[in-house]
């Protein structure tokens, strides 16, 4: 049974065999465990130490996610995902939008104050007769 945030059997063939196993020290725990852990996490937006017991210590799914965040691996899993994606027709590419559009609003608009510090009033002291 697949939980929520969780991968599926099927996308964890087309993912799994991008997260190569390390090659020595000791064992590591399970890629796809750890994988969903860090699913669960980025889509519950709960800290790292709320992490369910069942994907692991959370110090464990913490450095995996730093480790692969700094090799490029999810790089890597988005571009190899896209492409699978498009070979076999799941991408409607006449709705996907990317926008990086800036719209600057005047300061006056950000919430600066009304009536500042306007120009400097003197006064020309008392009045001569």
């Amino acid at each position: 049974m697949v939980r929520r945030h969780e991968l599926t059997d099927q996308a964890w063939v087309v993912i799994g065999p991008l997260l190569a196993p390390p090659r020595m020290g000791r064992p590591v725990r399970d890629r796809r465990q750890v994988l969903n852990g860090i699913l669960w996490k980025l889509s519950t937006g709960a800290a790292w130490r709320d992490l369910p017991e069942r994907y692991g210590p959370w110090k464990t799914v913490y450095e995996r996610f730093r480790r692969w965040s700094a090799d490029g691996t999810w790089d890597r899993l988005l571009a190899h995902v896209q492409q699978h994606s498009d070979a076999i027709g799941e991408v409607d590419w006449s709705i996907v939008c990317v926008d990086s559009t800036i719209v600057r609003a005047h300061q006056h608009a950000a919430g600066a104050r009304k009536g500042g510090p306007g120009p400097a009033k003197h006064s020309a002291g008392p009045a001569a007769d």
